[in-house]
């Protein structure tokens, strides 16, 4: 990956959002949701007073809303702080 993150902040990869329910209807593309998790793909050095408990690799949820969108390579990011980060899965 070739982009570094700063301080707090995270990369993170959206997963793709669901495309059929656990009845088995198929949700259309009008009517999915934003997906809320994802998988960390780098993350920054952390703060003097605050350290980066985020690694490479972790599978996370996040809030709907969080985050700001970037296409890098053809590829859909999220950079994040972590605090926006809501648990690890």
């Amino acid at each position: 990956m070739k982009i570094k993150p700063l301080a707090d902040r995270v990369v993170v990869q959206p997963q793709e959002a669901e495309t059929k329910t656990a009845s088995g209807l198929y949700i259309p593309d009008t009517a999915k949701e934003k997906p809320q998790r994802g998988k960390i793909i780098a993350v920054g050095g952390g703060k003097k007073d605050e350290p980066m408990e985020l690694k490479k690799g972790d599978m996370v949820l996040y809030g709907k809303y969080a985050g700001t969108e970037i296409n890098f390579d053809g590829e859909e990011y999220l950079i994040m702080r972590q605090s926006d980060v809501l648990a690890i899965i």
